[in-house]
């Protein structure tokens, strides 16, 4: 998606984005996943796009997507420090089993976790601070080179997610999200049909996993969500918050 050179201010790049946002969804809007994703890092972005992800508990679907249409596509992945050490060799199986070529493992940054949570403990006290010093601001600055990010969030995950389309505009960004219509029933059978590896949280009630303290099983009648951060009134870590990407 590349664009004559010249002169530009902020309402004519939200002109152009605008422009884009509506060619792009009335040309894919009715693509399958593949497809998506096949024409987005292909031809749309090419170069210019990145996978978010969490290496989670549904993560395997799309990065298996992703891997057959080029194992060279940038993941990047947020080590929080925090996270579950099955997690950790999670993601180091399964770039081993697809072949991903281009994991780009991002962490906060140390002088920021130095004065903001020596201790380790800023989770107890703010857990919006601690998501945005863990997650959204390395995350912001690992993006910085790309104009697009896919990621894996699908409308059954929770009331936030309910009405999240393939293709949006956030930020400065474009974000693609091909699982967006996909059930459970729909991952279910991809992973077997492709016979990938569960996340090994999963057989305990682990059905959206991020960081350890901040992540419980989920109790029957529970969406998948509502194992994150239990009793408090937070859904989202902040990395989908428009103005914060």
């Amino acid at each position: 998606m590349d664009h004559e050179p010249g002169a530009a201010g902020p309402d004519t790049d939200q002109k152009r984005a605008e422009q884009d946002l509506v060619r792009l969804r009335d040309t894919y809007g009715d693509c399958d996943a593949r497809a998506l994703l096949e024409a987005m890092i292909k031809t749309e972005f090419a170069g210019r796009i990145a996978l978010v992800s969490s290496f989670g508990a549904e993560s395997a679907v799309l990065l298996d997507l992703v891997a057959e249409v080029d194992p060279a596509t940038p993941v990047v992945f947020l080590d929080t420090h925090k996270l579950f050490g099955e997690t950790l060799r999670y993601r180091d199986q399964l770039q081993k089993r697809l072949g991903l070529t281009n994991i780009l493992t991002i962490e906060p940054d140390p002088a920021e976790v130095e004065r903001e949570d020596h201790n380790g403990l800023l989770w107890t006290r703010d857990v919006d601070a601690c998501c945005g010093l863990r997650k959204v601001r390395p995350l912001a600055r690992a993006l910085e080179g790309f104009d697009a990010w896919i990621t894996g969030r699908k409308r059954f995950q929770g009331a936030t997610r309910a009405g999240i389309p393939l293709i949006e505009r956030s930020g400065s960004k474009f974000k693609i999200n091909p699982l967006a219509t996909w059930r459970p029933e729909d991952i279910n059978a991809y992973m077997k049909q492709r016979d990938l590896p569960p996340h090994p949280l999963v057989k305990d009630g682990f059905l959206s996993i991020g960081c350890m303290p901040c992540t419980r099983p989920v109790r029957p009648g529970e969406s998948a969500r509502d194992g994150r951060w239990a009793g408090l009134d937070k859904t989202e870590c902040g990395i989908h918050v428009a103005e914060n990407i």
